[in-house]
């Protein structure tokens, strides 16, 4: 189908992925997961696999432990997967070193000018010429931060690592022209497969693999894909949004024209395919997430995520088991927050090791407008992606889907909304039909269609929900208006006896304003689970992206060569921006941990659109900080950030500690436990604020005159050793902010310090969440960290 995809699924089922093999004794059996937490010490891998066909042969009644494994983890953190009767299931959960054991679910995927926007620079970009044999490379000019190491690694030694649906290789955004030898400490593979062979690969796209087994399909049994190879096309955007090389001519059938690239150019790239066009299993994501660990990636970005509505623990959530073992291992993990917006505590993927991805605007639009007859000098402005081939002239009658009600149906909202079944095809044919959708829960695409096959000539959709994200509509005629604008169309209706109207062709609009704004669907915080941890973390483009997509067979009317690239939106876009910017700060900085990579993406995005005013929703209400964390990723700015807060292994046991965890679990988590490590007594989920964030999250102030007091260190990374910052600090009305001390003095020998903030109510009649910001600067450095405190 070569309709762009908007990726906006966003319901994650619980589901079984085995072949529902019987037997009499034990019952059906499904997959399940069985999470025995961190790889001992010195531990050979096929050890551990001995260890697992030991311990699942121990429970089983009447089957050979080979047969009913179907996956095994022994590089990241210990585990398999095994088809288990639920009795079976119970009996492993009893047994010492088991973490947890848990049914294998099924997660959804969050389905140029986006970087340009950003305003990065690539350190090094591969030039591929669309049409053309030429090729070239710049070379790589090391950013003014002084925080980078003169022993720093240039870009093309970082890795990217992607849990996806696959990748297309012969994309030129995975060309590998001027690039130098695979570094010498992968140790991944490309795996052949069904139409993929290791020849696929090359010093660009350096490693694939994939996981056939859990794959669901519609039908409910297991899909035996057989490839590294896209199918779906999500993963090739996604993977060419990262670290996809630059690529000149690059358009949709010549609407957003441009050069497309990652946010990384110079890093190399490899796919783990663990997902399907249905879903993604969770026994595959862990897999996955086992593997790029072993292979040595040095960022994993995940596109993917469970329902809101559906939040497993910790210990039994693929994506935070998986991401929690690779953060450990140095490997930054960037995860989409969902596509479950705007309401509030929809965010997913919000474990405090996770960076979290909101999704938001970028300064391109494509306008497609409503041309009126009766001598109208102006054009009604409307919104889409079509190849309209109506005459220009207003030509064709415009009536609007409540005159066009069938004598059948008496509800004239529906028939206004244009529901399926609610018009009288010989009223609409040969019209263009204007349709109310705001308030409508049937799709677009099943409008357009029912309008199309009825013999409409065209429509135009009064739209204010979501209007920031562009549908394609192609060979038919559409446009989406605003409701004010729509008011304009109803009154010239009215105006006239025979109202006439025709719809252009879209074209590109750039420098649109304002931008960026959050997109509607992008998942709100504050996180069901984690109400004392501020998610999302971030925000980056993720509305109309243009990046590498798969061949396809069918073309729009005109076209001889299917595109090459595909506008899609979601927060799947987003993620990848922001894996891009973890990439190059890697590159720079191998030594930072990946606390601190997050620490600089946070700290130095801005919260201002390209007007210059705060950020605010595409609904037009001002932006918090549950909609877009810190604000805006600024990938330059994060690769100088002045002061980072930094976290260790360590610190996360504590969180989990606090967020009530026992110690004797704590301990088959991690491989690492420090000498006499316990949970303190008074753990609890408020001390989780204390976690050293670089923002601040605190539930249930009340009115308390004395406050709540939270700890945060900050490390010295700029160019200057000697160094004294001040902070500043944005307050709302209702809450007093204090910071002791107010000044921090860094010298050569002292690198890191800390500093407490005190909130407490100065007003009972302040209710609900209240948010704000702490900054320190030097002069030269501006280190912001949001809060929101709720009372």
């Amino acid at each position: 189908m070569w309709v762009p995809l908007i990726c906006f699924v966003v319901v994650a089922l619980l589901a079984t992925a085995g072949t529902g093999v019987v037997d009499a004794a034990a019952g059906r059996r499904e997959v399940y997961v069985v999470y025995m937490g961190a790889v001992p010490p010195r531990t050979p891998p096929s050890f551990l696999q001995e260890t697992h066909l030991r311990l699942v042969g121990s429970v089983l009644k009447g089957q050979v432990a080979r047969n009913v494994v179907v996956q095994q983890y022994n590089h990241g953190f210990s585990g398999f997967a095994a088809r288990l009767s639920k009795e079976e299931a119970a009996a492993l959960r009893r047994k010492p070193g088991v973490v947890s054991v848990f049914p294998d679910p099924v997660y959804q995927l969050h389905t140029t000018r986006s970087w340009d926007f950003l305003q990065q620079q690539q350190q090094t970009d591969v030039v591929v010429k669309i049409g053309s044999s030429a090729k070239s490379r710049h070379s790589p000019n090391k950013p003014s931060a002084a925080s980078s190491s003169s022993s720093a690694t240039t870009a093309g030694d970082t890795i990217i690592g992607l849990l996806d649906s696959g990748i297309w290789p012969e994309s030129p955004s995975f060309d590998d022209a001027g690039f130098g030898p695979v570094p010498a400490r992968w140790k991944g593979t490309c795996m052949s497969g069904d139409d993929f062979n290791s020849s696929n690969c090359n010093k660009k796209l350096i490693g694939a693999r994939y996981y056939d087994v859990g794959e669901v399909t519609r039908g409910g049994g297991v899909r035996r894909s057989g490839s590294a190879r896209d199918q779906a096309g999500h993963g090739t955007h996604t993977s060419s949004t990262a670290a996809g090389n630059a690529v000149a001519g690059a358009s949709y059938y010549g609407l957003a024209s441009g050069t497309a690239k990652g946010g990384s150019a110079a890093s190399r790239l490899a796919m783990y395919r663990v997902c399907s066009e249905e879903g993604c299993a969770g026994s595959a994501i862990l897999a996955g997430f086992d593997d790029a660990i072993g292979d040595g990636v040095d960022v994993i970005s995940v596109s993917l995520g469970a329902s809101p509505y559906f939040s497993p623990d910790f210990s039994e959530d693929p994506i935070a088991i998986g991401a929690f073992h690779a953060v450990a291992k140095g490997v930054t993990v960037a995860c989409s927050a969902g596509n479950a917006g705007p309401g509030s505590s929809t965010v997913v993927n919000a474990a405090p090791w996770i960076m979290t991805v909101a999704a938001a605007t970028i300064d391109r639009d494509f306008e497609s407008d409503v041309v009126l007859g009766g001598g109208n000098s102006s054009a009604v402005k409307g919104g889409a992606i079509n190849f309209s081939n109506l005459d220009k002239s207003p030509k064709y009658p415009l009536i609007t889907g409540e005159s066009a009600k069938s004598s059948s149906v008496s509800d004239n909202k529906s028939a206004s909304h244009c529901e399926p079944g609610t018009l009288d095809a010989g009223k609409i044919k040969g019209k263009i039909v204007l349709c109310h959708h705001s308030q409508s829960d049937t799709s677009k695409m099943v409008k357009v269609d029912e309008l199309k096959s009825g013999g409409a000539v065209g429509s135009i959709l009064v739209n204010d929900v979501e209007r920031s994200v562009t549908t394609a509509y192609l060979d038919f005629p559409v446009t989406e208006v605003t409701s004010a604008a729509a008011a304009n169309l109803h009154k010239y209706i009215a105006s006239t006896s025979e109202p006439v109207a025709t719809i252009t062709p879209s074209i590109t609009v750039t420098e649109f304003k304002p931008a960026p704004v959050v997109a509607y669907f992008s998942s709100r915080g504050p996180s069901s689970q984690t109400g004392n941890i501020l998610k999302p973390d971030v925000a980056a483009p993720g509305v109309n992206i243009l990046a590498a997509w798969i061949p396809t067979s069918s073309l729009p009317s005109g076209q001889k060569q299917p595109s090459q690239f595909n506008l899609i939106s979601g927060t799947s876009m987003s993620c990848p921006h922001v894996a891009g910017a973890a990439a190059t700060i890697k590159a720079w900085n191998p030594t930072w941990s990946p606390a601190a990579i997050r620490s600089a993406i946070m700290t130095t995005a801005t919260q201002l659109n390209n007007d210059k005013a705060p950020m605010t929703t595409d609904a037009g209400s001002a932006a918090t900080p549950f909609d877009y964390g810190a604000g805006q990723v600024n990938p330059s700015g994060a690769l100088d950030p002045g002061l980072v807060y930094d976290l260790a292994e360590e610190d996360y046991l504590q969180f989990l500690c606090n967020y009530g965890y026992g110690a004797s679990q704590i301990k088959l988590i991690t491989s690492s436990l420090p000498s006499g490590f316990s949970c303190a007594a008074n753990a609890s989920k408020d001390l989780i604020s204390d976690l050293n964030y670089p923002s601040i999250a605190l539930t249930g102030l009340g009115n308390s005159s004395s406050g709540r007091t939270v700890s945060r260190a900050v490390t010295n990374v700029g160019a200057q050793e000697e160094a004294t910052y001040t902070v500043a600090v944005a307050a709302p009305t209702g809450l007093d902010v204090k910071v002791v001390p107010s000044e921090l003095q860094f010298t050569k020998s002292v690198k890191k310090l800390g500093f407490q903030v005190t909130f407490s109510s100065n007003s009972t009649a302040a209710k609900g969440t209240l948010s704000g910001s702490i900054t320190w600067s030097d002069g030269k450095h501006t280190v912001r960290s949001p809060f929101v405190v709720s009372k």
